[in-house]
């Protein structure tokens, strides 16, 4: 762990300095970032078969970190929440910002009449996005396209992550697994009592992965990031894997 209250780690949560990072990572008999394109085997280059791990993937266990460390505290809520519908967290921000999306704006830069129901105009919808960025800690960091729905624009986040890259080409495996029971009576009619499901699971034996991440302090004046919000995110990216740890994220 990083103690960031040292003056050498001081910098690492200045939100006006640029910072660029190197992420390493090993993945022992598991599989980082499963290609559902590709029956969830592990994503590879084809050409080279160094394995890949999506900025997404990255994301997603980042938010997932916030989430469950700071649950609903303010300004610490997760934009795209797994199951989440984006539009429903558009409207709420309208709503906070107590904006009747079916009345006229109330700004008269904005226009007479509201030219489409349910959606912003005008200057209502830089609101939105601000309230956004307040609320919202991963488009606050990473950005987000919320022009759908009732319209927030859209924020172009400080913080940018790559692709990560295997340091060497990996060799994906498909495990066959056997289950000593079946799901339904018929099944076991079927096997004549032998009663056996056969299943698969995919792994790489080892990778080390390199990825690269950049923040921009310009970006970060425009979405209000903190000297927190920085030190979550070093955080979040140390302990992230410890909170999916399972058989298949070695």
């Amino acid at each position: 762990m990083i103690d960031f209250t040292k003056p050498e780690f001081q910098p690492c949560l200045d939100p006006n300095r640029r910072h660029d990072f190197i992420l390493l990572f090993e993945v022992t008999n598991g599989n980082p970032n499963g290609d559902p394109d590709a029956g969830n085997m592990p994503r590879v280059d084809p050409e080279t078969m160094h394995g890949l791990v999506t900025d997404v993937c990255l994301k997603r266990k980042v938010r997932n970190y916030v989430a469950l460390t700071k649950g609903d505290a303010e300004g610490y809520c997760i934009f795209v929440e797994e199951k989440g519908v984006l539009n429903r967290q558009i409207e709420t921000a309208y709503k906070e910002l107590n904006i009747d999306l079916l009345a006229a704006p109330a700004n008269a830069a904005d226009g007479k009449a509201r030219k489409a129901n349910n959606k912003g105009q005008g200057s209502e919808v830089e609101s939105a996005r601000q309230q956004l960025c307040r609320t919202k800690y991963d488009v606050r960091m990473f950005g987000a396209v919320m022009s759908t729905g009732a319209n927030a624009g859209q924020v172009r986040g400080p913080m940018q992550l790559t692709f990560s890259r295997s340091a060497s080409p990996i060799t994906p495996l498909d495990v066959s697994i056997t289950r000593m029971a079946v799901a339904t009576e018929k099944e076991a009619e079927d096997q004549g009592g032998d009663n056996r499901t056969m299943g698969r699971k995919t792994l790489i034996p080892y990778g080390l992965y390199v990825g690269h991440g950049f923040y921009s302090a310009p970006f970060a004046k425009q979405t209000g990031v903190t000297s927190a919000d920085l030190e979550l995110f070093w955080t979040a990216l140390m302990n992230m894997w410890d909170l999916d740890h399972s058989a298949a994220r070695g």
